[in-house]
């Protein structure tokens, strides 16, 4: 049967750096010196420096003033979903045509066979599958599937899409673009664990392609692992004022657990022991856990923590990011790729870096 490999991919952030801009604004937030001593504690230990986002920031931050300079997040008058989903359809389709661009098709638009959209923070329609058609000139019968409000672990889903798809008809060329508008998404609440929730998530776009050519990365096997019988650690669910996320603080500790108790069935069957780990940045602690759970070595996590340290955690786009590094760096070799989204849930994928054009 033929084997499906990632090619190559490419990636796109909006220009505006929010990331200060956001810790201070939630800080300002926040009702007690209780409440803002441990977030600056946490935002500090961190490790993000920049977060990107489609919304120009404030420099102001005198009480009541607004998180961006159009005043789309003014204190006391937060926008609806409505108006949320109103400026994901303005900034979207242009962001993910970006980071096809950056994929670089070299003028083969015509030879796609597939697309496979993947976004969480956003509804539209006609949507992000047909936009891009016209946006990028593909082929009008294109397969389109749209992958849609599976959390962070959603670009995971697509690429095993991706693959059942070449492994059926080995002249596929599917092309997967990820786009995510988290920081579209930001609350107006005092309530100490949904602004931490908030600490990490920025914007981005990432494009893949995917085909039986052999280079690039291995697509070889792909599982999915039911982490906690808690559905509440991990929620993303749409209310009157956006999408409200729930990312728990006991989050890292039952990812540790299970992780430990299940490490066997992550590695099972390697030809050879995993030399690569692309690891959803879900946040450090995150990270952390993963670390912890299969005893790496610091540095094994690298191109995870190096995402997170340069763009925070952009939902389902951010995995993508960080198998581009890992092809970018060179090395061959046989990886696991894991990311993490509501349920608990862990998708896996087993890949070897073959390297080639």
């Amino acid at each position: 049967m033929t084997a499906a490999y990632l090619n190559r991919v490419g990636h796109a952030v909006p220009p505006h750096d929010v990331h200060q801009t956001f810790i201070a604004f939630a800080e300002r937030m926040l009702a007690t010196n209780r409440d803002r001593a441990l977030f600056r504690r946490m935002a500090e230990r961190g490790q993000i420096e920049h977060r990107w986002s489609a919304l120009r920031p404030n420099p102001s931050r005198a009480a009541g003033a607004s998180v961006d300079d159009g005043d789309f997040f003014r204190p006391g008058a937060f926008p609806s979903t409505g108006a949320r989903m109103i400026r994901y359809e303005e900034t979207a389709p242009a962001l993910a045509e970006e980071a096809v661009r950056a994929l670089d098709l070299e003028g083969r638009e015509s030879e796609v066979t597939h697309l496979i959209v993947v976004t969480c923070t956003g509804f539209m329609a006609p949507g992000l599958d047909l936009l891009l058609v016209d946006r990028l000139g593909l082929r009008p019968d294109i397969e389109r599937t749209v992958v849609g409000f599976m959390g962070c672990h959603a670009a995971m889903n697509a690429l095993r899409l991706a693959r059942h798809v070449v492994r059926s008809e080995p002249s596929a060329r599917v092309l997967v673009v990820s786009v995510e508008l988290c920081t579209l998404h930001l609350q107006e609440s005092a309530d100490l664990e949904q602004v931490l929730s908030f600490l990490v998530f920025g914007d981005g776009a990432a494009a893949a392609l995917v085909s039986g050519e052999p280079h690039g990365l291995a697509l070889d096997a792909f599982q999915t692992i039911l982490v906690s019988e808690d559905p509440g650690l991990i929620t993303w669910s749409v209310r009157d004022a956006g999408f409200d996320m729930v990312l728990s603080g006991k989050v890292p500790g039952a990812l540790r657990g299970a992780l430990e108790t299940r490490s066997g069935r992550f590695t099972e069957n390697a030809d050879a022991p995993i030399e690569h780990w692309a690891v959803h940045p879900g946040g450090r602690s995150v990270l952390d856990a993963v670390e912890a759970a299969f005893r790496l070595p610091a540095q094994a996590l690298g191109a995870s923590r190096a995402v997170l340290r340069e763009f925070g955690n952009m939902s389902s786009a951010t995995i993508l990011f960080v198998l581009a590094r890992m092809m970018a760096a060179g090395r061959e070799g046989p990886g696991l790729a894991m990311a993490f989204g509501p349920g608990l849930t862990a998708e896996t994928m087993r890949f070897r870096l073959v390297g080639g054009p």
